[in-house]
């Protein structure tokens, strides 16, 4: 049966919908929010220690089916866990990493005019402690460190976007605006990964923290399997690493156990 993600708290993983056992799962993660706390800007996020070691042996358990399903680019969720995911879905499945040593695959999608990014750059100079993150297929404005800018900023890129909203579209995030390209979102990701091995055939665990990360929980619960969004069931990231180090430690048996 599929199960439905809660709308309550959790800090026990006692109160977990009951999970698949080992053999028969695939658990995808999203990363910022959900594995990493965040940080005042993308580059200063910290890999708690730990963790690594337990999705490792969570990987070896699932017989490999582990991904890391992403905002960011692949090469930086590689570079922040070495070795670790058997496929990373990166810049929301823009980008595609289905194998450790695999080529990065791009879906044929639209980049963003050299004209946007020009003015994105110059928002960002405008408000002091705004960030600009480029991506392949998009950007992004961090405003972490000036949380004032938001509404400015959105304003400004949902202007920039008038006339290509049947290409581009405005997405929020945490404390942060992207533009993506039309056709790009978590679950179409998770749907590309549950169609190759060693993820196929399995029942698919998401979890995520954020808006883009409610594609993927209901591609996942519509394939039969679990959605969780952290706020809902854990105790934010420490929760979550806390959960996956238990369940790296459990017995063969069924993961919510």
């Amino acid at each position: 049966m599929p199960r439905q993600q809660g709308n309550r708290t959790a800090e026990a993983t006692a109160t977990l919908p009951s999970l698949p056992p080992f053999g028969r799962a695939a658990l995808m993660l999203d990363l910022d929010g959900t594995l990493l706390d965040f940080a005042p800007t993308p580059d200063a996020v910290v890999v708690r220690p730990g963790l690594p070691d337990a999705l490792l042996r969570l990987r070896r358990r699932l017989g490999g089916a582990l991904a890391i399903v992403s905002g960011r680019p692949v090469e930086q969720v590689d570079a922040l866990l070495p070795g670790v995911a058997t496929a990373v879905a990166g810049e929301h499945g823009a980008a595609l990493r289905l194998a450790p040593d695999g080529p990065i695959l791009r879906p044929d999608l639209p980049e963003p005019p050299l004209a946007w990014l020009d003015t994105a750059e110059r928002l960002a100079e405008a408000h002091p402690g705004v960030l600009l993150e480029r991506k392949r297929r998009g950007f992004v404005l961090h405003f972490r460190r000036a949380p004032a800018a938001g509404t400015a900023l959105h304003d400004a890129l949902a202007a920039l976007l008038a006339g290509n909203e049947r290409r581009f579209e405005l997405m929020p995030a945490e404390l942060a605006w992207e533009i993506r390209p039309i056709g790009v979102d978590k679950g179409a990701a998770l749907r590309a990964l549950l169609a190759v091995p060693p993820f196929a055939g399995r029942t698919p665990i998401y979890v995520g923290d954020d808006v883009t990360d409610r594609d993927a929980i209901a591609a996942a619960i519509a394939a039969g399997g679990v959605g969780l969004l952290v706020g809902d069931w854990f105790a934010g990231p420490a929760g979550v690493r806390a959960w996956l180090a238990a369940l790296a430690q459990a017995p063969d048996a069924p993961l919510g156990s």
